[in-house]
């Protein structure tokens, strides 16, 4: 797929996985649909869910995970929150355009260019928060994603991507 193809897909999931509501008792669901994938496929990553607000509604690390892993987690979900845009779809941005974080005026110890956080978009109010993953490839950090909100939403047709880039 070309960058185009790639960022037209990623486009349609954000416009596709919006929520009606999101309240505390929806990210702790959806948290644990995506904690139960993890654990049904033996992969070892961490869940955050976050509201913009800075209050995390939903958290779970995986054993063997750091506070380390945790900071690039809130990378991510600190690009999302400013760009509100899922993490690989700024990721896609910056390749196509040949650019870096630096070039749009985020600072990397702040910000994350690669894929593990997408925005929790409420129909007609926004951007409210992120959910993250982190612990595989980017991609696949992001795909989990996609696929939990798609299976909590009762979403049956969201174009996805798969596979490293």
């Amino acid at each position: 797929m070309t960058f185009e193809e790639l960022i037209a897909v990623l486009e349609m999931q954000e416009e596709i996985l919006q929520f009606t509501h999101f309240t505390n008792e929806d990210a702790w669901e959806l948290g644990n649909v995506i904690v139960a994938e993890a654990k049904r496929r033996k992969l070892p990553v961490a869940v955050s869910i976050t509201l913009n607000n800075g209050l995390k509604v939903f958290q779970y690390a995986a054993d063997g995970y750091t506070l380390s892993d945790e900071k690039w987690m809130e990378r991510k979900v600190n690009s999302v929150k400013m760009l509100e845009r899922s993490s690989l779809h700024t990721y896609m941005m910056l390749r196509k355009n040949e650019e870096s974080l630096a070039d749009w005026g985020l600072d990397g110890k702040n910000y994350a260019a690669n894929g593990g956080s997408f925005p929790i978009r409420v129909e007609e109010v926004g951007v409210i928060g992120a959910v993250a993953v982190s612990g595989l490839d980017h991609v696949s950090d992001h795909d989990l994603i996609v696929k939990a909100i798609s299976r909590y939403l009762h979403v049956d047709e969201v174009p996805r991507i798969r596979g490293e880039m």
